[in-house]
Order: C-alpha cells, then structure tokens, then sequence
C-alpha cells in the first residue's frame, strides 16, 4: 500500500488501519521486523524513490518531491542530505558524470 501511494499523504494510522491493528501494536511489529520506525521507513522509501527520479529523469527538484511525497523541494533537499550528505542538484550530477565516464 505505502509504496504505490508514496506520492500521497501517509500516515501511521492509514497504515494500522490497513492492517488492522492498533497503533502501539503495529509500531512494536513493524520495528521489529524492519528495523526502523514506520515513519523512519517512510522517509527512506521516498528518497529512495527521488534518488532514482533524479538518476533516471530530467524532472526539477520540486517535481520529484511531489511524486515521492515530500511537501516541497527544499524538504526533499533536506531528507536526501540527512541520507547521503548531497543535495538533489550535487546527486544528480555525481551520478550522471559517473554515467559519462563508464561509456
């Protein structure tokens, strides 16, 4: 459910409804078993997603934030250098140079 819909507003109580548990339940056995908050998981589900978006399309900053579901571009800046310590623009040129030099 989450990771055809990430370009919509999801939040902890859409994904304990979905399985029907309650909330604390479903916190416990998702961490559990992921590793990770289900928020955390949330936020590293849609950069990994914008980081694709980036390597792979010539969309702007702001379109790919809107297709993963970030509120904003400079949202989406922020979460990707929390994840790798780049900005969207410093990725994208990274990997397409890498791309450059492998042909």
């Amino acid at each position: 459910m989450a990771l055809e819909n990430l370009h919509e507003p999801i939040t902890l109580a859409d994904l304990t409804e979905h399985c029907s548990m309650s909330l604390r339940t479903f916190a416990r056995h998702f961490t559990g078993q992921v590793g990770m908050s289900p928020g955390r998981w949330l936020i590293q589900q849609r950069v990994d997603r914008a980081r694709h978006l980036l390597e792979t399309t010539d969309l702007s900053v702001a379109e790919i934030a809107c297709q993963v579901g970030f509120a904003s571009g400079t949202s989406l800046r922020e979460h990707l250098y929390a994840a790798i310590g780049v900005s969207p623009l410093a990725y994208r040129r990274t990997f397409r140079g890498a791309l450059s030099s492998s042909r």
